[in-house]
């Protein structure tokens, strides 16, 4: 059975006075699909989003919802579309009001719905705190769900999980993945820490300056990047010219990008590579090794000292 098209982008253009911010921006998205839109500061991405939303107008292309049209604020005498909900880096709850009752005066749905959607944002424990007495975290997933109660098709996040702490963070990642598992929310999130968007994207699409520049799976991206841009949006890399893939003894590597677990080191006297510096982040060691004034990163599990003499192979 062929999954159906939920939303459809299709060739949207949007210029500033700063310059282009869109150029003929085109994708579609299937019914539940978890979709991450990656990209450096200034590619775009926000834009996008509000265009989506139907907060934003663009110069020119369209957005459907369903196959209907949605329309910007020059159509729209109140912007945005009741079916996307769409959660900027700059939301703000109502001041001096209990949790509780931010989630009634935002909702018209039945007290069932209404508490299912207080579990699943795990905020039943805040619901007679005022707002001004929260952490980010907790602001955060409050106005996730006064969203949800508007009983949105699509969930637009924009960058959810900058500024927050590794529990924090993780809290809210579940809470994302329930959206989408347990209500049938689409969600569309922008983020461009691979920690939060490879294990939890369908699909990724890459946008530089306005234009999507790649887009696929997870695995894809990461492993079969386009460019550089790309390669070094998703963690680090090792870029292989002819001189590298030689000294590999590799030559069908020639212009492809090696992560560095795609690598390992032999502990070697004779080996011509040398550990040029060791980093210690948690569950792997970082090396960078050198040859005259070539540099490869590799992920060891083991420490290795600096000076050491090893020779390089591709993992298994």
């Amino acid at each position: 059975m062929k999954e159906k098209i939920l939303l459809k982008v299709n060739h949207l253009t949007k210029t500033t006075e700063f310059g282009k911010v869109l150029s003929k921006v085109r994708f579609e998205i299937k019914q539940n699909e978890h979709v991450v839109i990656a990209g450096e500061t200034g590619s775009g991405k926000s834009t996008l989003l509000r265009i989506i939303a139907g907060l934003e107008q663009p110069d020119s292309g369209t957005v459907t919802l369903n196959n209907e049209l949605v329309r910007g604020p020059a159509d729209n005498l109140v912007p945005g579309h009741p079916e996307i909900a769409y959660l900027s880096q700059h939301f703000e709850l109502p001041k001096f009001l209990r949790v509780e009752q931010v989630l009634v005066y935002a909702s018209n749905v039945t007290d069932a719905y209404r508490q299912r959607i207080i579990s699943i944002c795990k905020i039943k424990h805040l619901l007679s705190r005022k707002t001004d007495q929260l952490s980010g975290g907790e602001k955060q997933r409050i106005a996730i769900a006064r969203l949800l109660l508007t009983h949105p098709k699509v969930l637009l996040l924009d960058e959810p999980y900058s500024h927050l702490d590794t529990g924090l963070k993780a809290i809210l990642k579940e809470v994302v993945n329930q959206i989408s598992t347990k209500l049938g929310v689409t969600c569309i999130l922008v983020s461009h820490h691979p920690e939060d968007t490879l294990p939890w994207a369908h699909r990724i699409l890459v946008m530089k300056k306005g234009v999507i520049v790649q887009q696929g799976k997870p695995e894809e991206v990461y492993h079969q990047p386009k460019n550089e841009y790309v390669a070094r949006l998703f963690g680090e890399y090792n870029f292989m010219d002819a001189s590298l893939a030689r000294l590999l003894g590799k030559s069908n590597l020639k212009g492809k990008f090696l992560r560095p677990e795609q690598l390992r080191l032999i502990n070697k006297k004779t080996g011509k590579w040398v550990i040029r510096e060791v980093a210690y982040y948690g569950s792997y060691y970082l090396i960078r090794v050198g040859y005259k004034e070539k540099l490869i990163v590799v992920f060891s599990l083991r420490k290795w000292v600096v000076g050491e003499m090893v020779e390089l192979n591709l993992s298994k």
